[in-house]
């Protein structure tokens, strides 16, 4: 039963005959994508370059508002040095986010240790866009990962089911 609505779910189809979804491991779904990233179909080419306009204009729209940020440190007249300072700290949050967003489209990353840089994620914000508005040129962002692993639970799925014909013990024997 759902929590909120007091409806039951139905039960989950595993044969997949009625659904006309094969049995076993589901894709894992991505973030803007769904599950259209295994066949490339429903719209799957017009949702990358969505993807890539949309983090592309969110990350102008960011450093516009950094700009903004910049002009008010500058009436303020608080020095260069905090103005250096406060652009090298974007500058290399920026990069060290987007290298980092880079390697999560590749591996999974701790947890732990993502948990842990939320902050510093947050503050390269425009590195996490720019690598997002760079990955959808090649595919959707993660994909190769989440195609890797769904492969191989696939293949595990497909080795265990495959059930082998006959008696072993009742096998006849070359002489």
């Amino acid at each position: 039963m759902s929590d909120e609505s007091g409806t039951p779910h139905p039960a989950p189809d595993t044969s997949g005959a009625a659904t006309g979804t094969p049995a076993g491991p589901r894709p894992e779904e991505i973030r803007f994508f769904g599950t259209t990233w295994v066949d490339h179909d429903g719209g799957y080419t017009w949702r990358r370059v969505a993807v890539a306009a949309g983090s592309l204009v969110a990350a102008a729209a960011g450093c516009f508002v950094l700009r903004f940020a910049y002009d008010g440190l500058a009436i303020a007249d608080v020095g260069s040095f905090v103005n250096i300072l406060v652009v090298l700290m974007f500058a290399i949050c920026s990069a060290l986010a987007f290298r980092r967003t880079w390697e999560s489209f590749s591996k999974r990353l701790n947890p732990e240790s993502q948990a842990s840089l939320r902050g510093f994620m947050m503050i390269g914000f425009v590195g996490v866009l720019l690598a997002h508005f760079a990955r959808c040129f090649s595919e959707a962002p993660g994909e190769k990962l989440r195609r890797q692993e769904y492969e191989t639970a696939r293949e595990q799925y497909e080795r265990r089911t495959t059930r082998r014909t006959g008696n072993p013990s009742k096998k006849k024997r070359k002489n």
